[in-house]
């Protein structure tokens, strides 16, 4: 249940933030060929539905396992090696976004009493797309783990 709650949340996410993203980019297109000014606001916002959708998105990268494996060296080791390195990846892995999940809530403090410069939305509202991406990834490299773990005997 809580498994595809995240997935449909992080898809919805990552769909709302690419949807926005094209249209403030078919906005600032459309504006430069037409006798309208585009408006300030558009460069920052489509920056921030860019950010977002990689945010959402890397989470669901995770899950479907799409992040580029080089196989190349991989395949030249033992298979004693590529069962160590099979769970020592993603263990190695899960540490360093549970670190930076930990520190992107401090980052996200200290955004809140900034402002963006041409839509005034606070900047803490930004650095959250840091703690999405960090915590999602994490979930399921944790889910990996836990998969490894009941699989293989090292």
């Amino acid at each position: 249940m809580l498994y595809k709650t995240i997935g449909r949340l992080l898809k919805i996410g990552t769909l709302l933030s690419t949807w926005g993203l094209m249209a403030t980019v078919l906005l600032q297109i459309f504006c430069r060929f037409s006798p309208f000014d585009t408006p300030s606001w558009t460069e920052e916002a489509s920056r921030l539905f860019f950010i977002y959708a990689m945010s959402f998105a890397a989470g669901l990268a995770m899950k479907n396992e799409f992040y580029v494996h080089l196989d190349m060296f991989y395949n030249r080791f033992s298979a004693r090696l590529k069962k160590i390195l099979n769970v020592a990846i993603p263990i190695v892995t899960l540490l360093l976004f549970l670190v930076m999940a930990f520190y992107s809530i401090q980052f996200i403090i200290l955004g809140i009493p900034e402002k963006s410069p041409s839509m005034g939305f606070n900047m803490g509202l930004a650095f959250i797309s840091m703690f999405i991406m960090a915590t999602s990834i994490s979930y399921y490299l944790w889910r990996k783990i836990r998969k490894i773990y009941k699989t293989t005997k090292l």
